[in-house]
């Protein structure tokens, strides 16, 4: 089994190559760097493990939820080398690979989201060390996060969000808190690997993004409109 990992959902730039067993990784907090970062990175760790981008099996792709900019640009390259290649994708929960990262059975992962809110999953590690979902990923304010399942491990930026009120709120149904802690492609690597032992490998032209948010931008009608608006109002930028 051979697969390039690809997670570039966050500030951080993670690529990652898997063969057999065998994982590769590069991995980088680098800001608006990604795509400088990737193609090269993956260059570089398919030669480290001897083998060409024709004999990969997959392409392992981190779907999101993160940053908008981040989630379209792993989409778009996972999409672009599987077309070249004519290969299948494995999309795999930005959350899940952050969780894997977890030292508990029962992982809350947590992205911050900007404006107020988090990105937020429920995992439970099994006996292969791997992680599966225990509910359905969400976006919401920290105050209104649905206390855990079950006494857990929290790991990621979303912790830190809002001066701590996803810590504040959870309580003593934490039992540790990372919330530094970023995805990295090793750990999607091995997700992915799962999954495509199951079968789960899609074609390219069927992966999709994981937003969690419905607007994540506005479209140019809603720009000029807003623009018109507030020049209307006078409170447009002089």
């Amino acid at each position: 089994m051979r697969l390039l990992a690809i997670e570039t959902a966050t500030e951080a730039c993670s690529v990652a190559v898997y063969v057999d067993g065998d994982v590769r990784e590069r991995h980088e907090l680098a800001p608006r760097m990604h795509t400088k970062r990737v193609l090269p990175w993956a260059e570089q760790l398919l030669a480290e493990a001897g083998i060409g981008k024709s004999q990969l099996d997959a392409i392992a792709v981190g779907r999101g939820p993160g940053a908008f900019t981040g989630v379209r640009l792993a989409i778009a390259l996972a999409q672009g080398l599987a077309l070249a290649l004519d290969r299948p994708v494995l999309p795999v929960s930005t959350l899940a690979v952050l969780a894997m990262q977890g030292r508990r059975e029962h992982i809350v992962a947590a992205i911050d989201a900007r404006m107020g809110e988090v990105y937020l999953g429920e995992f439970q590690r099994g006996p292969d060390g791997l992680v599966t979902a225990a509910g359905p990923e969400i976006i919401l304010s920290p105050s209104e996060a649905p206390l855990p399942a079950a006494p857990s491990h929290g790991i990621g930026t979303g912790f830190a969000a809002a001066d701590g009120a996803l810590v504040m709120r959870f309580g003593d149904r934490l039992h540790a808190v990372d919330a530094t802690a970023l995805p990295h492609a090793a750990d999607l690597a091995k997700l992915a690997a799962a999954a495509y032992a199951r079968g789960e490998a899609i074609p390219p032209d069927a992966l999709e993004p994981a937003y969690l948010r419905d607007n994540v931008a506005l479209t140019i009608a809603e720009q000029q409109a807003l623009k018109a608006g507030n020049e209307k109002r006078g409170t447009g930028n002089e």
